[in-house]
């Protein structure tokens, strides 16, 4: 059994893809996933699993999220010990001018390619800063993300799925998921 962490895509911003996250959890105990449990608004969700083929475990969330809600949504999944890696990696970790809040990491579905990760670094629309990874881009937004021009920019790119969550959220959400599994 492991603990596994799912984020998706786009639910709950704005006035469309709304769900609750007591319906959200519902979903996955029908899915025999156990101990679900939801993280703020934005479709995270930490649970309990013996699955260990996770593109496997991400069509059987993505088909029966689209079944129960009727929209589908980029689903990304990581484990317990792949968010551990996740925070460890954390290019900004020494940095005293950080800002939790402001830092963002984005999940990627899929791995990109060394070329692409350069592009993606050398990209400068203002402040920001990116440092990318194969599956992971974490980018500091010194004035916020609101107003940033980037995020834009970095999907034109990418042209990969992914869900950026602020350095809180991923924080608390490998705590979630080592109550789970400790």
């Amino acid at each position: 059994m492991q603990a596994i962490i799912a984020m998706l895509r786009g639910v709950n911003v704005g006035p469309h893809k709304r769900i609750s996250m007591n319906a959200l959890r519902a979903l996955y105990g029908s899915l025999k996933l156990r101990n679900a449990q939801t993280y703020v608004q934005s479709g995270n969700v930490v649970f309990a699993s013996n699955e260990r083929k996770l593109s496997a475990l991400c069509k059987r969330i993505d088909d029966a999220f689209e079944k129960t809600f009727g929209f589908r949504t980029a689903v990304i999944l990581r484990t317990a010990a792949e968010m551990r890696e996740v925070i460890a990696k954390n290019p900004f970790a020494e940095r005293k001018d950080i800002q939790p809040n402001k830092l963002l990491v984005t999940f990627l579905a899929e791995e990109i390619s060394p070329e692409a990760q350069n592009q993606l670094e050398a990209i400068k629309v203002g402040p920001e800063e990116i440092k990318a990874y194969s599956r992971e881009l974490y980018v500091y937004y010194p004035n916020g993300v609101g107003r940033s021009k980037l995020p834009a920019v970095m999907d034109r790119a990418m042209k990969k799925a992914g869900t950026a969550r602020n350095w809180n959220s991923v924080t608390r959400m490998l705590e979630m998921a080592e109550q789970i599994q400790p």
